[in-house]
């Protein structure tokens, strides 16, 4: 709602009176100037860049839930699928770090291909391209013309089967069918909670320093089975897909740790062939450690195979001091992962654990979806029997401060120090 100041004794008694016919005050001379009449002016709102901004716009569209624990703050949006839209460390004036797309969710209108509402946390499901494909319909070729989100995951309202101030669950029943004709009758549980402080500590295995703000949460997915058939891998199998999407910006870097071991053993450390090679000034490997542009200017993205997977993988955002950290569900057992690439596939089930998407244009003079770049991590593929089930929970933590405080984290989860990432890429590369 818009306020506006209150009037002052002087205004009101002008505004009753009427201004040329009423009689000067006692204590001024007659011919004295009045005093400039003051126009009331709008409250200005939540500065541009703050959640508060950003849960304005949300609710101006839609019903938002914003959870809260102490200056944590974590805002879902039940009508676009349950996904966590954005967070803040520092209540409603501190940093959005979330990538909202406004266009799209002004506009009410549904898209072709995908929603991109944004969104740091969104369910979605594997595989998205190949022979087993989600994404694509049977025979259709492999392009972004024939491309298609599966309507469950990309439009729509989810359940909200309980809430509380600190999490709320969802879930929804889908049925999906693959590019081989397998059908999946599945039920989604999908659960967003706040964490506390010491589940900081606990699951980065280093206490924050005092002056860092942080914010921690954690989507907790799990699929069922609920058709009469077993999943099998030789008619295809389906996996956890948990996507962020973030604000890009110069200097954001993303850090992907990796399993060191020779090529022969390990294979390769990165995929980079999703969208074309990616060039030499945005992806960088060095001993342990995979370093990607994410500044959303040219479109394209790594993944990390199975046996070279870290349960961890991050970026760092030196212009506003943010550094994100990403950590999932990687069990020790699980070596099969679908591949989501565009084309009949040799390994279906040799696909990427951690993937890193940065924006950018499709083709020259095309527009960027956002711009934006992501963090995404993905369960093992779900060989499931009826009433069988599968989980995956992807934990997200923004922790905001100076470079001295945040390095110490940067070094006990991602392997590297804050000086690391910034000198990964040159200036002016």
């Amino acid at each position: 709602m818009t306020r506006f100041r209150t009037p002052s004794p002087l205004l009101a008694l002008v505004a009753a009176c009427g201004s040329s016919q009423s009689a000067p005050p006692e204590n001024r001379p007659a011919s004295d100037p009045m005093p400039p009449v003051q126009t009331a002016q709008p409250d200005p709102g939540p500065e541009p860049g703050t959640f508060g901004h950003d849960l304005a716009f949300l609710r101006e569209h839609t019903d938002v839930v914003v959870l809260e624990l102490g200056d944590a703050r974590v805002a879902v949006a039940p009508i676009y699928q349950g996904r966590v839209m954005t967070s803040a460390a520092a209540g409603e004036e501190g940093l959005s770090y979330g990538w909202i797309n406004r266009e799209a969710i002004a506009s009410g209108e549904r898209r072709p291909h995908m929603n991109v509402f944004g969104g740091e946390d969104r369910f979605w499901l594997g595989p998205e391209g190949g022979q087993y494909a989600l994404y694509f319909a049977p025979g259709d070729p492999f392009d972004l013309e024939h491309w298609q989100v599966p309507e469950p995951i990309d439009w729509g309202g989810w359940e909200v089967a309980s809430r509380e101030p600190t999490e709320i669950r969802f879930t929804k029943e889908m049925s999906l069918e693959s590019y081989a004709r397998t059908r999946f009758d599945l039920r989604v549980d999908r659960t967003v909670r706040v964490l506390p402080g010491e589940s900081i500590a606990e699951h980065l295995g280093v206490v924050p320093p005092e002056g860092v703000q942080a914010v921690a949460y954690e989507s907790e997915n799990t699929i069922t089975n609920t058709g009469e058939a077993p999943w099998r891998k030789r008619s295809g199998l389906v996996s956890i897909w948990i996507l962020g999407m973030y604000n890009p910006s110069p200097a954001t870097t993303v850090v992907v740790p990796y399993r060191a071991g020779p090529a022969r053993r390990l294979g390769p450390v990165v995929n980079s062939s999703y969208f074309g090679e990616v060039p030499e000034d945005r992806l960088v490997v060095v001993e342990n450690v995979v370093y990607f542009r994410a500044d959303g200017q040219h479109r394209s993205k790594i993944g990390i195979p199975r046996p070279r997977a870290m349960p961890i993988a991050g970026s760092y955002d030196a212009e506003h001091g943010v550094l994100t950290l990403v950590s999932y569900t990687l069990p020790e057992n699980a070596q099969d992962y679908v591949s989501s690439l565009w084309e009949q596939q040799r390994r279906p089930y040799g696909g990427d654990v951690v993937n890193s998407y940065n924006d950018g244009p499709p083709a020259p003079g095309a527009p960027p979806l956002g711009p934006f770049y992501e963090l995404e991590t993905s369960s093992a593929a779900a060989a499931l029997a009826p009433g069988a089930s599968l989980t995956h929970v992807h934990r997200t933590f923004h922790l905001q401060g100076g470079e001295e405080a945040l390095d110490p984290i940067a070094r006990a989860t991602l392997g590297v120090g804050i000086e690391d990432i910034i000198g990964a890429f040159a200036p002016g590369e």
